[in-house]
Order: C-alpha cells, then sequence, then structure tokens
C-alpha cells in the first residue's frame, strides 16, 4: 500500500473469486465497509465481485482480513486478489450496476434451505410474510434452479417476471436490510402465489391451500407437490394404503421410497441419527440421508419393504415446513415422475404425466429453469458420502489438481448419467440426469450442456466419452465435431477417485460394478487395476463368466445363478431357485455353455446378483442394484465367517476365482444355514478376496495406496469390511465422499483422464 492520498489514505482495488454472487456478498461488503468506515464500491461482473475501498491502511488490512473470516454462510471464496490504486479522496461506499462484459467465469451458488431468520418470519403472525410460502433472503432460497444466466442478478432469474413491490424494494435497497440485493425477494403482495388445483386444474385449495392439502394428505391421498427443482409426489407416511396406492400408481414395486419429516427429533423417532448424520440432515443444502432404522419405527410397511435404512430429509422450503406443520407427521416424498423418467419439472408437462397418480397438486407460479433431483448421502467411513449429487451441491465446482490445458467435457456413462464441463481448475459436475435410456432423459441431458455452457461460459474443445458404443453419451459425443477421447469405464471410477480425495499418483484401483465395457469384449466389472490419471493396466480380476440373454440377466438375477453354479461345477438341482425356474434351467445353462451371442462378464455386480438369487431374495428385479441392495439388507453383520477364495495368476493378471464364493453358497444352503448367515459370510469373503488380490498386486508393484470405486462400494458393509482388512495391511485407502462412487462421477473421471493426457499431447486411452 505505497500510494497514499494527501490525507495518508490508501485505497485498494480487490477482486474476490468463487461462490460469491446471489450469497449477499455485495451487502455484506457494504455493511464491513461501514464497520472500517470505509469509502469505496463494490458490483458483480462475470468474474465474481470487484470492489474498490478506501480509508486508513490499518482499516483497509481489517477489512481485507475479515472479507474472509466474516463471509456470509452460502458464500465459498475461492481467491482474493489485490492492488494499490490512488486514493480518489471520494467518501461514501456504494454497490455499482453489474457489469456484463467479458468472459464468464463467476460462480453460481446451490439452492439452499430455508434459514431460521425467514423461518422466523413465515411463523410470525405479526410479519407481513406470515405463512407466505416463498419468503427468502441472501441467506437462502432458490439459486441454481431459477438462474438462467449471469451475473447473478434478479432480470437473468426466474423472478424476473415479479417487479418488487414498495415494500419490498425497500429491502432490497437498504444497505442495514437482510434483503439487500437479494434477488429473490418478494412478499404476498409482489411475489409468486400457491395455489392448490385438482386433476382438471382447477382450484380446490381456497384461501387456505396448505390447510386443504395437508387434509388431503391425513385422508390417504396423493399429492404432486412443486418444489425447487421439479415436482413431487407425496402421500402420509403412517398410511399404509395412500403409500401403496403411490406406489401402485407410480409402477414403483419396492424401492424405497424417501421420507421428510419436521425436525430431528422426527427424524430421531425413526432413525439413528449420529454426530456424523445429524450436520447433514439439518444443514443448508438438505440431502436424502440414509440411515439405519429404528427396530420401533412407526411407518407403513410400504414406506420401505425388508429395508433396514430409511431415506430421511427435512424440509427446504417453506411450502415443505408449512405443510408438514399442517399434517402433523412424516410424509413420503419421492420424485415426480412414472419409474425410469426423469422428474417432471414444468406445469404442463407434470400435468399430463402426473395426472393418474396425483389426485391434486400443489403448484406455485415461479417458474423452475433446469430441473434438480434431491441428493441422496449415505455416511461412510465417518463423514458424509454422496451417493447422488443434485440439489443444495450443484453447480458448486469441484477443484482439479492440475490446470486443463484445454476445456473438457465428460459426458459420463448411461446409468446414474451427469456430465461434467471443466476448464482451468473448475469442474463443474451437473445435477443428477438419470438413465439415458428414453428421449425425454437424453434432452435433459443436452439442454444441461447447453446451459452449463452458457452459465459458466465454458466451450468444450474436447469431448471425453464411455467406450461403450451403444451408449448415448457415446454416441452423443461422437456427433461432435470436437477432438474426441475414449476413456475406459473403470478407469474413469478409479480417476473419479483419485479427484475426490485430491491424490495424483499411482494407486490401486478396485472398480467393483454392474456394467463397464471392456477392451477385450467382455463385460467388466469386477476390476484391480494399476492406474493414475493417464493410464491403467488390468492387474487382475473376477474370473469371467457366461452372461445368459445379455440384458435380460441383469433382469433376472436367477440367469447369473445358473451360470455361476454351473461354472462352479456344482450340482443345483436341489435348490429352490431351480424349482422356481425348472422349465427355463436347462435351456439357460445350454446358452452359456455354448458361447453363442452370450457375453462373458467379470462383473461384481452379476456376482452379487447370482448369490441374491440362490438365497432367494430376488429372481427378477425391479430396480438397478435390487438384488445386491437386499443381499446386503439382510445379511448378519455380526457373522464373522469368510468364503474362501482362490486367486490364481495368468500372464501378470490375478484371476479371482467368484466360483469359489458360489460353491461355498451351495454348500452353506445344503447344511441349513441361515440366509443371513450366508449373507454375511458371502461379504466378508468378497472383503477378504479384494483384500488379498490387493495385497498380491502391491508385492508385485510395490503400490501402497488403493482407491476404491464402483457402485458395489455404495454397500456399507462390503466397503468397511474391505477397508479393514486393507488397513490392517498397512494400506492407505481412498474412498469417495463429495462424488459419487457409482456412474455419476464417471463423467468427472473422464475429465481428469482426458485433461492429463492432454497435458502431455496423447489425446487416446485404454491398456497400458
Amino acid at each position: 500500500m505505497d500510494t497514499l492520498g494527501v490525507d495518508g489514505s490508501v485505497r485498494v482495488r480487490a477482486r474476490v473469486e468463487g461462490v460469491v454472487q446471489g450469497v449477499g456478498f455485495r451487502p455484506f461488503v457494504h455493511a464491513l465497509a461501514g464497520e472500517y468506515a470505509l469509502a469505496g464500491l463494490v458490483g458483480n461482473d462475470v468474474h465474481g465481485v470487484f470492489l474498490e475501498v478506501e480509508g486508513p491502511s490499518a482499516a483497509v488490512t481489517g477489512f481485507l482480513g475479515a472479507l474472509r473470516t466474516k463471509a456470509p454462510p452460502l458464500a465459498e471464496i475461492e481467491r482474493v486478489t489485490t492492488s494499490d490504486i490512488t486514493p480518489t479522496g471520494v467518501s461514501g461506499f456504494v454497490i455499482v450496476a453489474s457489469e456484463s462484459a467479458g468472459r464468464r467465469n463467476t460462480l453460481v451458488a446451490a439452492d439452499s434451505a430455508t434459514c431460521a431468520d425467514c423461518l422466523a418470519e413465515l411463523f410470525d403472525p405479526a410479519d407481513r410474510r406470515f405463512g407466505y410460502p416463498f419468503v427468502n433472503c441472501t441467506n437462502c432460497g432458490p439459486r441454481f434452479t431459477i438462474v438462467r444466466d449471469v451475473p447473478y442478478d434478479r432480470p437473468y432469474t426466474t423472478m424476473s417476471g415479479f417487479p418488487m413491490c414498495t415494500a419490498c424494494a425497500t429491502e432490497y435497497h437498504d444497505p442495514a436490510d437482510r434483503r439487500f440485493h437479494a434477488q429473490p425477494t418478494c412478499c404476498p403482495v409482489c411475489g409468486p402465489t400457491l395455489w392448490l388445483a385438482g386433476p382438471d386444474d382447477s382450484d380446490i385449495g381456497g384461501a387456505d391451500p396448505i390447510a386443504t392439502a395437508a387434509s388431503m394428505l391425513r385422508a390417504g391421498r396423493v399429492l404432486a407437490v412443486k418444489g425447487l427443482g421439479g415436482y413431487h409426489l407425496a402421500a402420509a407416511a403412517g398410511n399404509q394404503a395412500a403409500v401403496a396406492a403411490l406406489r401402485s400408481r407410480k409402477h414403483r414395486a419396492d424401492k424405497p421410497f424417501a421420507v421428510m419429516v419436521s425436525d430431528v427429533d422426527e427424524a430421531r423417532a425413526l432413525c439413528v441419527v449420529d454426530d456424523v448424520a445429524e450436520p447433514v440432515l439439518t444443514g443448508r443444502r438438505r440431502p436424502i440421508v440414509l440411515l439405519p432404522r429404528r427396530p420401533d419405527a412407526v411407518l407403513a410397511d410400504a414406506v420401505a419393504p425388508g429395508n433396514r435404512e430409511l431415506g430421511l430429509m427435512l424440509p427446504y422450503t417453506p411450502p415443505h415446513h408449512l405443510l408438514l406443520r399442517a399434517v402433523g407427521g412424516p410424509i413420503v416424498l419421492t420424485s415426480g415422475n412414472v419409474s425410469d423418467e426423469p422428474i417432471a419439472f414444468q406445469d404442463t408437462d407434470a400435468a399430463d404425466r402426473l395426472v393418474g397418480i396425483a389426485d391434486a397438486f400443489l403448484r406455485h407460479d415461479r417458474a423452475i429453469h433446469i430441473r434438480t433431483d434431491d441428493s441422496v448421502v449415505r455416511p461412510q467411513r465417518g463423514r458424509p458420502a454422496l451417493l447422488r449429487r443434485s440439489r443444495g451441491y450443484v453447480p458448486e465446482p469441484l477443484p482439479l489438481l492440475a490446470e486443463l490445458r484445454r476445456p473438457v467435457l465428460g459426458c459420463g456413462a448411461e446409468l446414474k448419467n451427469t456430465f461434467c464441463l471443466a476448464a482451468g481448475r473448475h469442474a463443474f459436475l451437473s445435477h443428477h440426469i438419470g438413465d439415458l435410456e428414453n428421449a425425454e432423459t437424453l434432452r435433459s441431458f443436452t439442454e444441461g450442456i447447453e446451459h452449463f455452457g452458457r452459465l459458466f461460459d465454458i466451450a468444450p474443445q474436447v469431448i471425453a466419452h464411455d467406450l461403450h458404443p451403444e451408449y448415448l453419451s457415446t454416441k452423443y459425443a461422437l456427433e461432435r465435431d470436437l477432438e474426441l477421447v475414449g476413456v475406459q469405464h473403470h478407469h474413469a471410477h478409479i480417476a473419479s477417485c483419485l479427484a475426490d480425495n485430491g491424490c495424483d499418483e499411482t494407486v490401486i484401483g478396485v472398480a467393483f460394478d454392474g456394467t463397464g465395457y471392456g477392451p477385450d469384449g467382455t463385460i467388466w466389472g469386477g476390476e484391480f487395476l494399476v492406474a493414475d490419471t493417464r493410464s491403467y493396466r488390468r492387474a487382475g480380476h473376477l474370473t469371467a463368466v457366461p452372461m445368459p440373454g445379455g440384458v435380460s440377466a441383469i433382469r433376472q438375477p436367477w440367469r447369473m445363478a445358473a451360470a455361476y453354479t454351473d461354472a462352479a461345477g456344482v450340482d443345483a438341482s436341489g435348490l429352490d431357485v431351480f424349482r422356481r425356474n425348472e422349465s427355463r434351467w436347462p435351456t439357460v445353462v445350454r446358452l452359456a455353455r455354448s458361447g453363442l451371442a452370450v457375453p462373458r462378464t467379470s462383473s461384481a455386480g452379476r456376482l452379487f446378483d447370482a448369490v441374491a438369487a440362490l438365497v432367494g431374495l430376488r429372481d427378477e428385479i425391479n430396480y438397478e442394484g435390487q438384488a445386491a441392495i437386499e443381499l446386503e439388507q439382510c445379511a448378519d453383520v455380526g457373522e464373522r465367517g469368510c468364503y474362501p477364495v482362490t486367486i490364481s495368476e495368468c500372464g501378470g493378471v490375478f484371476q479371482v476365482a467368484g466360483t469359489d464364493l458360489i460353491a461355498a453358497v451351495v454348500a452353506d444352503l445344503a447344511a441349513g444355514a441361515s440366509v443371513p448367515v450366508i449373507a454375511g459370510r458371502f461379504h466378508s469373503g468378497v472383503a477378504e478376496a479384494i483384500v488379498a488380490t490387493c495385497v498380491r498386486i502391491a508385492e508385485a508393484t510395490g503400490v501402497r495406496t488403493v482407491a476404491l470405486s464402483g457402485g458395489v462400494f455404495q454397500n456399507l458393509l462390503l466397503t468397511s469390511r474391505v477397508t479393514e482388512g486393507l488397513g490392517r495391511w498397512g494400506f492407505r485407502v481412498l474412498t469417495h465422499a463429495a462424488v459419487p462412487c457409482n456412474d455419476g462421477g464417471i463423467s468427472l473421471g473422464q475429465v481428469v483422464v482426458a485433461g492429463a493426457l492432454d497435458r502431455v499431447g496423447e489425446l487416446s486411452t485404454g491398456p497400458a
């Protein structure tokens, strides 16, 4: 600060980068400047927040330090850069008009749950926003789902059609007010409206739509509720008939429903809420949190049939708070769609698709710009691990260890699709898109890429894609006239885990999932890789078995039971699964043996499926991973028995005999062992096989860090036993936290691999 004014004052120009728009940062700077008695200005532009402060040197220094330490709760400051400029002698501090010129690299905040101050107003009869369903301020409310463009100003949001009334405008322009420059601010006079509509769109809620909606829920009706990122379907969680009706209409036979509870005490009445889960439940992001269910939890059986866990979330919008208080108990709140479709977010689309499911629609007229599902978290290894990263987290960027040479788009996988746009050191992992199996989801994928590109001003020069030629995400990439890089599915899983842990070293990557295209023409999924961000070598895998019927073997796990028992050389004729499928079993075995149009797979997911069918849990599935999930759910966690597995070596690649596990399961069934005991021993057997294989790879390579990725590691029992076992051998173990271990993290891994290759000028990848 060498440039001094005539009175000894200094003036500093500063730039603040990160999530600093839409979070009350300019009002905060204005108030902070007043606290330090400084003159100057602050404004938004395409890079973030710019400001100038002038005053005594000590005051300016204190101000700059407080920028970070006292920042608003939703702000995420990445960098503050400063430079000295000549003092002007002008007094006063002002917020100046936003600037929209130049390349955009500002960051947009995620949607945030209603803050305590707004909740107090919502339930205060003396407040002018009492009971108003759209109360918000600079510290909470909609952000990503209403943003159409940047900089983050009201004209660039879906609030542009709601001009502020005199009272709101006064708050908006008052530096001392909590809503100073809060872009979505509104009230009952000038803001959006909530109403309850019948299937024919007639108003049936009258003056108090919340009270009518709550009455309908208590009476067993199913409602469609418009939220932040789309429509939900709601039913009283304690009403068996209502939840069963929702299942039937939604065509969702078994998959657990999420439950919204009013507060932590109500959550504790249903589940075990530990010190890891509570701050996630109550924090500003408000995901669905998977928690151990209490044996005495009072809920309809149809909420989560046969499941030892419940997915709980707390209210995160004013309508949720109002509705939960009026209902007086927990409600099921599940995505507003028919199974396998994307969530409905536009009013006309919701009316068309949900009319046969919902008895009424709780609607509002604030448009949702981009659909966004709820995020899902499962506490693991003493920290929250994201299984679905969406509302509340997106579009906040993920850091990259190394700067990208050129912008990259990762197109992701087919199931649980996300895309990832990245430039510099920022990776923008998208919201959950879903399974790319229909036109509506594909449109959501393509429109999402366009929106992110516009929002963050990223025009990719490199596109990374899966090797599977039939994935719609791959076809999308191949149709673009840009430089392409194909990234093997399981290498992407491991690269994603490395990025999630800020690790840039060679690791033993254990990638266990259901399906991934293998360069050798087989279906991979039980892989041990020696990998870094640039390359990989297949160091081991589950021994491949036939997959009779291809996709049919995924939908009908009994087919994998037939293939595995035949490959293991054990007699299946005495098993219940054989008797249930006796008329088709010999044909499937002959098909498996023929090798004609029968893919071979090393998939760990298919091994879990086979065991689930053998023990009688599931011959056919209704949703992805169901058989494996039910096998974990029924396992006796106290069982410490372990099935042995043979590990052999062929050409420097370790072969892990999953058939040994199958033979042991069949022997235990014949001996009368219970299903929970068998499931427990199987999990321990898989875990010990993983540990033993990693030990042998480490002995051959010297690598002592293991990265666990792939959807199978959503299995908490397996993951805990693997990490415990690896820990006993002194391995450093990397698991996912901020990025899903399932295919929702694939697009980030693709970006990481493509970026690493681009830095060395080698845009092709595959086995080393």
